[in-house]
């Protein structure tokens, strides 16, 4: 899929992705700036120590007689504390220049830990892939830029010291000590018209690299509907996992059917399956209920496990909408299905020529309970 297709913004879950994959928008100028500042930073303010410690180092260097150059071991015993002078100095500062790279690091892209480009990569040996990296766009801008930097500092070098050289060749009439602390402040306008031109490419550079990293991870559109597709599940996938979890609640009820003591109905639209024992249930519960064919279903299961069946439209429109499966019945309709129990005992009595036959109660449901009710108001 060619570049000229990707022209969406990339998303959060994308970023994410490239971010574990260890990519991240970084600023090579911005740690040029903040090593070279730091760096600068230190000689400025410890110059005398500096000065001082070169002239020491210098001197027992310089410093030794006939019988030192005559054996080579003492050579080397003098040169073990003059290592870790410098060392001593050294190290500070490559510490204080190396935290810099990290701060800098930090600010333009963030902390990331992640192992992934560690990973050895094979195709990276494809010359062919590489000679391709090596003229694209991206690498050629990233010269053109290393090029632009170091023919500006080059300029400011040379512009520098050829307005400085009268001051350097003085150092040659003072003394060694007093010329080192001489050559040292000299240099420190140059650097600072360096720190300066690094400063400027990285306040361009920074915002450059967020642009370009962002550009690289644009998407098209089929990608980002893959996306959200992977995000929310496939359509097509989710409606059948929807279909056969119906399709097993619906068997499940069905079982339950047999063992209702009540089915109550709207003739053609609602039917809801009651169960009620005295022993182990504070209400009665709601065991089976369905709408259209499957109410066709649980009515015709019912009456072949001859479970009565009552038709009462407004409390199995009640019933239907506000009482849940296996759960007890609102506590609104209790009066309601008291009714319709006393009527399933009467009629089993009368089965059993224990009393008459029983007349179908005429059962009220409160009116903001039954869903065809209009409302108040």
């Amino acid at each position: 899929m060619s570049d000229a297709d990707r022209h969406l913004p990339p998303t959060a879950k994308r970023i994410e992705k490239a971010r574990r994959e260890g990519q991240m928008p970084r600023s090579r100028d911005l740690s040029n700036f903040a090593v070279v500042a730091a760096c600068g930073a230190m000689l400025v303010a410890f110059l005398p120590l500096i000065g001082g410690w070169m002239q020491e180092l210098l001197a027992d260097a310089l410093r030794f007689d006939r019988l030192a150059v005559a054996q080579p071991e003492a050579m080397l015993e003098r040169l073990q504390p003059m290592v870790l002078k410098m060392l001593a100095v050294v190290l500070p500062f490559g510490a204080v220049m190396a935290l810099a790279a990290v701060g800098a690091n930090l600010s333009s892209g963030g902390w990331n830990w992640t192992l992934k480009p560690l990973a050895p990569q094979f195709s990276k040996l494809n010359p062919w892939s590489g000679l391709k990296n090596l003229a694209s766009r991206r690498h050629l801008f990233d010269v053109l830029k290393t090029v632009l930097l170091a023919t500006i500092l080059v300029a400011i070098g040379a512009l520098y010291l050829r307005s400085r050289m009268p001051q350097f060749a003085d150092a040659l009439a003072l003394p060694l000590p007093a010329a080192f602390l001489h050559v040292l402040k000299s240099i420190e306008a140059g650097l600072a018209l360096v720190v300066m031109a690094l400063a400027l490419f990285a306040l361009i550079d920074v915002p450059l690299q967020r642009y370009l990293y962002l550009e690289r991870l644009k998407m098209t559109h089929q990608e980002v509907k893959q996306e959200h597709k992977d995000a929310e599940g496939n359509v097509e996938v989710k409606a059948k996992v929807r279909a056969r979890m119906r399709e097993l609640v619906s068997r499940r009820m069905i079982a339950a059917v047999p063992g209702a003591d009540l089915v109550v109905m709207n003739p053609t639209h609602y039917a809801v399956a009651l169960k009620y024992d005295d022993k182990t249930m504070a209400a009665p519960r709601v065991v089976a209920k369905g709408a259209d064919l499957l109410a066709l279903k649980i009515r015709d299961v019912a009456r072949e496990a001859k479970v009565p069946v009552l038709q009462a439209p407004p409390l199995a429109r009640a019933l239907y909408a506000h009482a849940e499966l296996d759960r007890e019945i609102p506590a609104a309709l209790f009066a309601a299905v008291a009714q319709v129990l006393a009527w399933v005992y009467q009629l089993r009595a009368s089965l059993r020529g224990e009393a008459q036959a029983p007349l179908e109660p005429q059962v009220q449901v409160p009116p903001e309970l039954d869903p065809h009710e209009p409302k108040a108001g």
